[in-house]
């Protein structure tokens, strides 16, 4: 674009102090924003991309942290030179900000019309009926239902999505032309994070809007993104358009980036692994600072620093590049073909059968905790697993997915059904008799941190295990088994005297990958193990399970609302709403021909690279599980919707070759056919 810039950032350096050298989380970025464009600034945790939004509105952390350098200049005037009481009028009414984590960033003890309210009034000269009349209308263009009432709620009573719909809206209240987007959708699900990216792509076709969109998913940016810049170490390495992007990415990191995603292409080989980890950012930097992990680095990368490279509209920060440095294009620029890994093929043995699962929990009020009713969490799920098979179970948040795990492992009290694992029903067991099956079943946490005990060394940790088995009598096999799964995912023996906080979110989890093996199990349960992680760290995780597979012929239930790793680990996927499943069948079944409404849906909303757009084809979020409508559970969110679906539950049709659905458009005549309505 010729036209001037309504932000132009040039040079901004943003440090921490430290004892010794500074933490240089920001260390000379340069770009511009247009009116009405969406600048997607993309990077793995850690690389300064937060921090360099905050910069810009000068809510960077004082005096932990301070901008050393560089412009920010909004409209020609350069904000690091105004006084904080003129930055007040600029933050909220110019420039905007929603947060990574609206509960965190939405006040406890304060309604979501008084939260609105505050922004209002302190940017516009407004009466209290005014205020209330454009708190209404806000809420009604971010698509909150009955936004009379949810003025009156309390953060808490919202759910994830409601809560990011809030925060837009209070963004919007100063009507700003700028607003910087902090990983709007990270902890949202592709439905709702669908209907949120529609939402703002609306707001700025009405408004004309700039947005800064900060990122790590490279599907958000493909769907989002008029220009695109990839950030690495305090630094932009890459900067182009996103056709130009998309099409032929440059640097060797945004390279490695698409290498590493999951795929059904990617099937039959191992993900490319980014080695090493990002370097310390409280040093001197000679070289370039992705050499020590770039497979086409020579001695003239470590020893000179590469300086930016301008071509048709786009840039990079890579020697390749120069012609100063190389005299022609090399070679090797092309992405590294990956090692082979043939698919595991699963057995006809069944490893683990559910059948009617129920885990109702109940709801108790008063004095006496009489009880009133029930959250049922699960509600009658049937499934299999065989021996050697990964089935995938994917479906919104508060679904029942991680319910289902921990009634398979009887860690939540059954209320029906069975769990039937090597010929016995685990939920008819006491405690006594289920405790020789608890090494045979073990789970992969969501969060690796929080399910490790922090005053315990990793040794410790994987000793706890070990206690299980007969290995418990014989301390130096025991130390063996601990160094031997150590190194089985990918770590050394020598880190076991280290606590969970000295390692990154990668090591983490593959501790508790090593903590999970130590047993032997033959059925893992994975609760999104790979969601909190990069995309680089999730593919060695990935590779890690897959080798795993391989080499133990384990089976996984694999707990994701991921559809990339979907396509990539999984032989069967089993979709599931409200307590209940809607779908199953074999990856290619569910994946490429789905055939439930909710299922459609899901997959219609997932962001992917080459793709038009996403398709918000389901409004509204999952009802409550304590409140479940009448008929099918989804018939109030279903394009297809008909009179049948508010009277009854659909039974479960079988179309070819085992794939199944309930819904009433596969109903099965009285020939045993399904008729396709």
């Amino acid at each position: 674009m010729n036209s001037p810039a309504l932000l132009e950032v040039t040079g901004l350096k943003t440090w921490f102090d430290s004892k010794e050298q500074p933490y240089k989380a920001v260390d000379g970025i340069d770009f511009r924003i247009h009116q009405g464009e969406t600048f997607a600034l993309l990077g793995e945790s850690g690389c300064g991309k937060s921090i360099s939004a905050l910069s810009l509105m000068r809510l960077n952390p004082y005096p932990a942290s301070r901008i050393v350098a560089g412009e920010v200049k909004l409209d020609g005037e350069d904000l690091l030179k105004l006084s904080e009481a003129n930055m007040e009028s600029v933050r909220g009414r110019r420039v905007a900000m929603i947060f990574q984590e609206p509960q965190s960033s939405l006040n406890p003890v304060l309604t979501i019309g008084q939260q609105i309210g505050e922004t209002l009034r302190w940017h516009f000269k407004l009466s209290s009926q005014e205020v209330q009349q454009r708190s209404l209308k806000l809420l009604d263009s971010v698509g909150i239902p009955d936004p009379l009432r949810r003025l009156k709620d309390y953060p808490h009573q919202l759910s994830g999505g409601m809560k990011q719909r809030v925060m837009i809206a209070m963004a919007l209240a100063g009507e700003p032309e700028l607003l910087i987007a902090d990983e709007p959708t990270t902890a949202l699900d592709v439905t709702i994070q669908a209907q949120i990216l529609d939402l703002l792509k609306q707001i700025q076709r009405d408004t004309g809007m700039a947005i800064l969109l900060i990122t790590h998913d490279l599907g958000v940016a493909a769907q989002m993104a008029d220009q695109i810049a990839v950030m690495y170490a305090g630094q932009i390495v890459e900067q182009a358009d996103r056709q130009t992007f998309f099409a032929n990415p440059q640097h060797p990191y945004a390279q490695k980036l698409f290498e590493a995603l999951p795929s059904e292409q990617k099937r039959e080989q191992r993900l490319t692994v980014i080695k090493g980890n990002v370097p310390p950012l409280n040093q001197h930097f000679v070289g370039c600072r992705f050499a020590d992990r770039c497979d086409h680095a020579w001695e003239h990368c470590q020893q000179h620093e590469p300086r930016w490279i301008e071509a048709n509209q786009a840039g990079v920060r890579c020697h390749l590049y120069d012609s100063a440095v190389v005299s022609s294009k090399i070679e090797t620029i092309k992405p590294l073909h990956a090692s082979h890994l043939s698919d595991v093929v699963p057995s006809q043995v069944h490893a683990l059968d559910v059948r009617g699962l129920k885990v109702h929990f109940p709801i108790r009020k008063g004095i006496l905790q009489r009880q009133v009713g029930q959250v049922k969490a699960v509600d009658g799920v049937n499934l299999s697993i065989h021996n050697a098979e990964t089935l995938a179970l994917v479906g919104e948040s508060g679904c029942g997915k991680t319910t289902v795990g921990k009634g398979i492992l009887q860690l939540v009290r059954v209320t029906a059904g069975e769990v039937r694992f090597q010929g016995k029903v685990l939920n008819r067991l006491s405690q006594r008799e289920l405790k020789p099956y608890r090494g045979e079943l073990q789970i992969i946490f969501q969060d690796p941190f929080s399910s490790m005990n922090p005053r315990m060394t990793v040794e410790q940790i994987i000793e706890e295990a070990i206690s299980a088995t007969e290995l418990r009598k014989d301390p130096k096999a025991k130390s063996k088994h601990i160094d031997s799964l150590l190194e089985r995912v990918g770590l050394r023996a020598d880190i076991r005297h280290r606590y969970p906080h000295e390692f990154s979110g990668g090591q983490r989890q593959r501790i508790c990958i090593a903590r999970a093996l130590a047993t032997e199990p033959e059925l893992i349960i994975c609760d999104e193990p790979t969601s909190a992680l990069d995309v680089s760290v999730q593919a060695q995780i990935l590779n890690l399970l897959r080798d795993i597979q391989h080499e133990f012929g384990l089976s996984f239930l694999f707990i994701t609302h991921n559809i990339g790793v979907v396509d990539y680990l999984a032989h069967r996927v089993a979709v599931m709403y409200l307590g209940r499943i809607v779908e199953q069948g074999s990856r290619q079944q569910v994946l490429d021909s789905p055939k439930h409404p909710y299922t459609q849906a899901l997959l219609a909303a997932v962001p992917e690279i080459g793709k038009q757009t996403m398709q918000v084809t389901v409004k509204g979020e999952l009802p409550s599980p304590a409140n479940p409508p009448v008929g099918c559970h989804f018939h109030q969110r279903c394009p297809q919707v008909m009179p049948i679906c508010h009277e009854h539950y659909p039974p479960t049709s079988v179309l070819e070759n085992g794939h199944q659905v309930n819904c009433f458009l596969y109903e099965e005549n009285e020939d045993g056919q399904t008729d396709t309505n």
